[in-house]
């Protein structure tokens, strides 16, 4: 059974930073694609940065060169690190996880191909 959990989110002023984990059991890296997603207020959940099945990684080009996902070695956790925060970065932040014969690869940024979610951890970035 696929369990994901956040933490580390957080109330930050804008250019601070923050890393968020996700603890998750029951996937293997090399068979699932891993991601953060984030929705705020009012807005659709939008895909931030993606893990594939085959180790690459890729960001939505509002998060390019300030986020960057990762993995520990164990494979039990993935981080977002977060810098150079913005205050439209504010939103709760997901974990999702989606087998990867579910999943087409250009497809990867969007939400409905994700079957497996956590409770979500929320940012909150003052200007």
């Amino acid at each position: 059974q696929v369990q994901l959990v956040e933490s580390g989110g957080g109330s930050v002023q804008a250019g601070g930073s923050l890393r968020l984990s996700c603890a998750a059991s029951g996937v293997s890296y090399s068979t699932y694609y891993m991601g953060w997603f984030r929705q705020a207020p009012g807005k659709k959940r939008e895909g931030v940065a993606i893990l594939d099945a085959g180790g690459g990684t890729s960001h939505a080009d509002s998060v390019k060169g300030r986020f960057t996902i990762s993995q520990d070695n164990a494979e039990t956790t993935l981080y977002l690190q977060m810098d150079s925060l913005k205050p439209e970065d504010t939103a709760m932040y997901y974990c999702a996880a989606a087998g990867w014969g579910d999943m087409d690869y250009v497809r990867r940024f969007e939400p409905n191909k994700y079957k497996y979610w956590g409770q979500g951890t929320q940012v909150t970035v003052s200007s």
